[in-house]
């Protein structure tokens, strides 16, 4: 059995959980889902990156102890793994704040003091506290971060450690021309090739604990916290026993990483270059996916445009919700989204589409069957396993509405409620059921029910997705 390791980023606890990681986490758990499917054995990891000034400055703001506050907030993320129908027997759930992780943080920090590649200096920078990054000129319009264009740049004056991420360029070159699959899509990829080619400066990694006491303490020197990146980066090898369970993290290493568009420095070239740092090898994959916004907006709680996951699933139901993020929101482009957008693609797609296809076939099965349909062969599953296998999500969603779509030309075609023809009928309950089976990476719970009908030989009750207005 192979062994398979997939993580999202982990979410900072500073806001409610919102549809945009929402999304990545119902795209992790998909191949999660497939690759079990395929025989794998698998980790699937996700959690919460608490420290930092974001989630500092938020919790004096509500007048709470940090810890406090970051324990409230990391609960309602865990509370997504139900939510959002996430396979936990695959799932695990690691937050930055756990001891585990903050022994291996001052572990991988020792190594790479140990290589050579952290140093004190004193440093002045613009820093945007919304990336929790500091910025060059360029990554600037009219003063401001392009992603938090509503936050004024912090300057800061003092000293701190550093790491020597310039010491890795021609290291991070080399591995990216040897690894040309290492970032998908394409473009993402050739972000990170085009910013390493230039000159890579080194990076703070420390912050003075007298202006931001929240964090993991630098080994060694009490009067500094390690810089947010630093540590929750960590996660990704702590989650799997590093460095305690040696064994356990040589199972799983090296992973398959998801995260949005605006990590791809931090997850495809500063943790790369940490890992190196460190001996360790570097990530097996990085899929980066693009923004949801709202009306034309990127959604933010100040403009109050955020939709949460819970109010889809409310609306909609679970695996209308998976439905909706899997295929009718671009994986690798931003995508406009609105109510009226989540209204239409449930009533083509799920009411009259598949719930009419599902209500269709198995009226005529329970009307003309004597008995449910043996399922001795089912179709051929390669090709969709094939794009699952290349990260491909809209295109394996959109594989098996082409089918469902060819099924329901195949009714039109054949008529059985004319013919009343039982081999065709049994036929249809059979693509039927190989429908259900590559569903259910996607909509599990939609998947299940479908079998369940069909080795019923029954009709469901009511329809799997009412229409809606």
């Amino acid at each position: 059995m192979k062994s398979f390791y997939i993580t999202t980023t982990l979410p900072y606890v500073n806001a409610e959980p919102h549809i945009g990681f929402a999304m990545e986490l119902i795209h992790a758990d998909v191949i999660a889902r497939a690759k079990k499917l395929q025989g794998d054995e698998v980790f699937f990891n996700t959690g919460t990156d608490e420290h930092g000034a974001k989630v500092y400055n938020k919790a004096i703001e509500a007048n709470r102890d940090p810890q406090q506050y970051t324990d409230e907030y990391a609960s309602k993320f865990k509370e997504l793994i139900e939510l959002l129908g996430i396979d936990q027997g695959s799932v695990h759930f690691i937050r930055t704040t756990e001891e585990r992780h903050k022994r291996a943080a001052q572990e991988i920090w020792k190594l790479c003091e140990k290589a050579g590649d952290i140093y004190k200096k004193n440093y002045t920078i613009k820093y945007c506290i919304g990336c929790e990054l500091e910025k060059t000129d360029s990554e600037l319009i009219n003063g401001r971060c392009v992603i938090h264009p509503d936050k004024e740049l912090e300057i800061r004056e003092e000293e701190n450690y550093f790491f020597r991420f310039s010491k890795y360029q021609e290291p991070l070159l080399k591995f990216y021309k040897g690894h040309p699959d290492f970032v998908i899509p394409d473009f993402r990829f050739n972000e990170i090739i085009k910013f390493a080619e230039r000159r890579l400066e080194d990076f703070s990694v420390s912050r003075l604990k007298a202006k931001m006491p929240w964090g993991v303490e630098v080994p060694g020197d009490p009067e500094h916290v390690m810089y947010v990146w630093f540590d929750a980066l960590t996660s990704y090898i702590s989650t799997i026993g590093w460095p305690d369970d040696m064994e356990e993290f040589e199972k799983w290493w090296p992973v398959v990483q998801f995260a949005g568009k605006d990590q791809v420095r931090q997850q495809a070239g500063m943790w790369q270059a940490m890992l190196m740092s460190a001996g360790l090898f570097p990530s097996k994959q990085i899929v980066i996916h693009g923004f949801i916004n709202y009306k034309g907006e990127k959604m933010s709680k100040s403009i109050g445009n955020v939709i949460a996951p819970k109010e889809v699933v409310d609306r909609f139901g679970l695996d209308a919700l998976r439905y909706f993020v899997t295929r009718e929101i671009n994986q690798f482009e931003d995508t406009d989204i609105s109510w009226e957008k989540f209204l239409e693609a449930y009533n083509a797609n799920l009411a009259n589409g598949l719930g009419n296809l599902v209500s269709r076939i198995m009226q005529l099965a329970q009307t003309h069957l004597d008995k449910p349909v043996e399922i001795a062969e089912w179709e051929d599953m390669s090709d969709f396993f094939a794009i699952l296998d290349k990260f491909e999500i809209n295109k394996a969603a959109d594989y098996i509405w082409a089918k469902i779509g060819k099924l329901d030309a195949l009714i039109q075609e054949k008529k059985p409620w004319e013919s009343k023809d039982e081999e065709v009928i049994a036929d249809l309950v059979v693509r039927l059921y190989s429908i259900a089976r590559m569903l259910n990476p996607f909509m599990p719970d939609t998947s299940a029910k479908i079998k369940s009908l069909v080795k019923a030989n029954k009709k469901p009750e009511s329809p799997l997705f009412p229409r809606k207005d």
